[in-house]
């Protein structure tokens, strides 16, 4: 048995849709919504744990060895005049 539903009126008559078909268009437009929104979601949980981990890393560095390792050749000697 199949259901039609009137959408609109034109000038040469009625276009029906089948009321399956717009549940099944609507059903799938919200799976789609879901699984964009569930990704979206570990994205963010995944850039969370980064930059959790990074500034861990950063706070338990040794600011001086990081600089001597980038510039070894700074700050090893002295140059006095007399």
């Amino acid at each position: 048995m199949k259901h039609k539903i009137v959408v609109a009126q034109t000038s040469k008559g009625c276009v029906r849709m089948d009321i399956a078909i717009m549940s099944m268009s609507l059903s799938q437009s919200q799976l789609g919504q879901q699984v964009s929104l569930a990704v979206m979601k570990k994205a963010m949980n995944q850039a969370e744990v980064s930059a959790d981990g990074l500034t861990k890393m950063l706070e338990s560095a040794n600011v001086s060895a990081i600089q001597r390792a980038a510039q070894p050749h700074l700050g090893g000697t002295i140059d006095l005049k007399l």
